[in-house]
């Protein structure tokens, strides 16, 4: 599977998480020792294992979501490891809430190919309290 292909399924299943759907971006991370996950709900696990039910745990916290934009920020890319940077905007019922929330996600994810596949390795993903429109989003300091 091709980078940009591996990107695009990624976002895919971002978006499938967002409605309570771990199952495919499970398909597309990892499943070896080293992977690593630290997301918003304050779960910072390393193993396939532990970040398999993380994933599990936070999507049951998902509900009626959807993803509407990737912002990539920047990307690193080697030949067997691509970093990506990027503002996620959600929409989604989150928890109890019988309302949506809009919110935005600052995540770094890392790809790395294994047996000729890209494969998520490393997530860490925190919402974004407050915004400045005027401040260095892309480094314009």
């Amino acid at each position: 599977m091709e980078l940009q292909q591996a990107i695009n399924l990624y976002h895919k299943s971002v978006d499938q998480f967002s409605r309570g759907n771990s199952q495919p971006i499970k398909l597309l991370y990892s499943h070896k020792d080293d992977v690593f996950l630290a997301n918003p709900f304050g779960l910072v696990v390393v193993g396939w294992n532990k970040v398999s039910e993380a994933l599990d745990f936070a999507s049951s916290k998902f509900s009626d979501g959807e993803v509407t934009k990737f912002d990539l920020i920047t990307k690193y890319e080697s030949a067997e490891l691509v970093i990506v940077f990027e503002v996620e905007k959600w929409k989604a019922k989150v928890g109890e809430r019988k309302e949506l929330a809009s919110f935005d996600l600052r995540v770094t994810t890392a790809f790395r190919k294994e047996e000729g596949n890209w494969k998520v390795v490393h997530r860490h993903a925190d919402p974004i309290a407050t915004f400045n429109a005027e401040g260095p989003l892309r480094g314009d300091l």
